[in-house]
């Protein structure tokens, strides 16, 4: 009888940790990883996300992984943002991945370190349909060493 008491706490715990965890603001989030941790200027990285909200205000993340041993304190990138329609707005986004005494920032375990950033804010998608983010590295320098993995992260804003 006792087994099955614990049993049935020990699922009780699980159950809460599970709805507690969950992420109900989340569209949509992915990481590529960076071959080699090395990014050449010319690599294209990626995302197509399919957006059906078109009234609710969302945020948009860029997500960064580098490794203690990049050598600047940030990552300039450029965006391009094509919608549904084939319109695309290209910009500059700027990452700071250090402070300025060179002390990393985000979550770090071992010598990775993880970071997101809000690139857009209370932004509303204006057609519903296929948005494709495209990020290229901006950082005048062919290959782009010990950057590991980079990220799109879409999420509704929570109305309050």
């Amino acid at each position: 009888m006792k087994i099955r008491r614990n049993h049935s706490i020990w699922l009780i715990v699980a159950f809460i940790f599970l709805i507690v965890s969950c992420d109900f603001n989340q569209v949509y989030e992915k990481n590529k990883e960076i071959s080699d941790y090395s990014w050449h200027k010319d690599s294209v990285v990626r995302f197509t996300v399919n957006i059906q909200d078109t009234v609710s205000p969302h945020n948009i993340y860029v997500n960064v992984r580098n490794t203690s041993q990049y050598k600047m304190q940030n990552l300039f990138l450029f965006i391009t943002t094509t919608s549904p329609n084939g319109s695309a707005l290209v910009d500059t986004f700027e990452c700071y991945l250090a402070d300025d005494r060179g002390k990393w920032t985000g979550s770090g375990w071992g010598d990775i370190y993880d970071n997101q950033f809000l690139y857009k804010q209370n932004i509303r998608f204006p057609i519903s349909g296929n948005y494709q983010f495209e990020y290229v590295q901006a950082m005048r320098t062919e290959k782009l060493e010990y950057i590991s993995d980079i990220g799109l992260r879409i999420e509704k804003v929570e109305i309050r």
